[in-house]
């Protein structure tokens, strides 16, 4: 609407207005040529686009959902901030900026020195030794959140523990970084044990100790998951009610479109007076005719996309229909991108783009969309099952296992195959890997 003054919206006054007025004045279309404008459909103030999906409950009331916007600062900018309270000179400035501008989401710098002064050199023109940007570094380093501008995880947790107050606590969990990382990252307990010549109770205390630090400290930013998914605004929403399921779209943030009418207006004078228009008219009509062509075509493009996401996600919900009535997850059923394509008759490549970044509100929460989708595997009974009904189970599994005897791929996969699940062991490695949950040998605790 900002770059084009054609393009209007549709007070809520009028949602339920009548479309009689529809065209009123308008020009006859047999009296528009080539080089006029025909407004169709989108000329009347009181016209209401068909795109325009009402949405309702299952109870009949229209439901409108609240926007959420998250108003937090970003590691960036929070970092540019604090960046403005130290002294810098306009040389070291720059570097600062540049550094905190190669952070990762996580907070990590992941590329080295020298780079970062190749880039400065070829980017600013700016020559800039290592032992200056260790130095600009440092500065960064002791910045909030505390480990933010580590190179490393070792980096980064040593980067916390010296913020804490000094004690033989702090200071035994610093020596174990600093001396046996690789042997405390694979829990070799014992060889630390051994090395160091203390007991378990003190290195279940450097343990824990280690275990509350943050290894992502960019992630504070966004609170991790809990907030981000906070601050949602779901683009379906899908309820159970009285033993059915009802899903519509979320459009209480989308506002209804219209060509301006001030603008149609003057299109029409321009329209009526056709044979006297001078040159700087015709230029004038041209202008316009291109922005109410490109407000059709934007308004088109709302519609298409709409229609989209409506036969997308009413085909997500026929086949997982089951799931949405009780939101059981082991009632997922096997669901692949060709599955909703062919009952859509979309492409393969538009629903990966539909269910990319899309999230559906339920009665119970807020899902993507990727969610629904898992491979399917059979059982011994030769029937298709969800993949994700067999990680529920090596999730529940590996819950219940004793920490002190992490269950093995190769025990989880017997674990399975008990229960009737045909699968074998690098399967359960591959799905294990995608619940993030770490190998046995990485689960233990002493």
């Amino acid at each position: 609407m900002e770059d084009n003054p054609a393009l209007d919206t549709i007070d809520s006054d009028y949602e339920h207005a009548s479309d009689e007025a529809e065209g009123d004045g308008m020009p006859e279309e047999d009296n528009v040529s080539q080089e006029e404008i025909i407004l169709g459909d989108y000329f009347s103030e009181d016209d209401v686009p068909d795109f325009r999906i009402r949405q309702s409950t299952s109870k009949g009331e229209p439901s409108y959902i609240e926007v959420s916007v998250s108003e937090e600062t970003s590691l960036n900018e929070s970092l540019l901030e604090q960046l403005r309270l130290h002294n810098f000179d306009s040389r070291n400035e720059i570097i600062a900026e540049y550094i905190i501008g190669n952070l990762d989401e996580s907070g990590y710098l992941l590329c080295d020195l020298q780079s970062v002064a190749d880039d400065l050199l070829f980017q600013q023109n700016l020559d800039v030794s290592v032992e200056e940007l260790t130095q600009v570094l440092s500065i960064i380093q002791e910045m909030d959140p505390p480990g933010v501008g580590a190179r490393e995880l070792k980096e980064c947790l040593l980067l916390q523990l010296k913020r804490m107050t000094p004690g033989p606590s702090v200071t035994l969990a610093m020596n174990v970084l600093e001396n046996y990382f690789e042997e405390f990252s694979r829990k070799h307990y014992d060889k630390i044990l051994r090395a160091m010549n203390i007991s378990p109770d003190d290195l279940r205390g450097v343990i824990d100790l280690i275990v509350s630090l943050n290894p992502k400290p960019g992630n504070t930013m966004g609170d991790a998951m809990e907030t981000a998914m906070a601050n949602i605004t779901p683009d379906f929403i899908v309820e159970s009610y009285n033993g059915e399921v009802s899903m519509y779209l979320n459009n209480g943030n989308i506002p209804l479109l219209k060509i301006n009418r001030d603008f149609s207006e003057l299109l029409q004078g321009y329209a009526q007076n056709k044979k006297s228009m001078s040159a700087d008219d015709k230029q004038a009509m041209m202008f316009m005719k291109q922005k109410v062509d490109s407000a059709r075509w934007f308004i088109d493009a709302v519609k298409q996309r709409q229609n989209t996401l409506q036969r997308t996600m009413e085909a997500i919900v026929q086949i997982q229909y089951d799931f949405f009535l009780t939101e059981d997850e082991t009632l997922l059923k096997p669901m692949i991108l060709k599955d909703v394509a062919e009952k859509t008759g979309f492409d393969i490549s538009t629903i990966s783009r539909v269910s990319n970044s899309k999230y559906v509100q339920t009665n119970s929460g807020i899902y993507p969309l990727k969610y629904f989708f898992s491979e399917a595997m059979q059982n011994e009974a030769g029937e298709d099952i969800s993949s994700r009904e067999v990680k529920y189970i090596l999730r529940e599994s590996i819950e219940s296992e004793d920490p002190s005897k992490p269950l093995t791929d190769e025990q989880l996969t017997k674990i399975l195959n008990q229960k009737g699940y045909v699968i074998a062991r690098r399967t359960t490695a591959k799905y294990r890997e995608q619940l993030n949950i770490p190998v046995a040998r990485l689960r233990k605790k002493i």
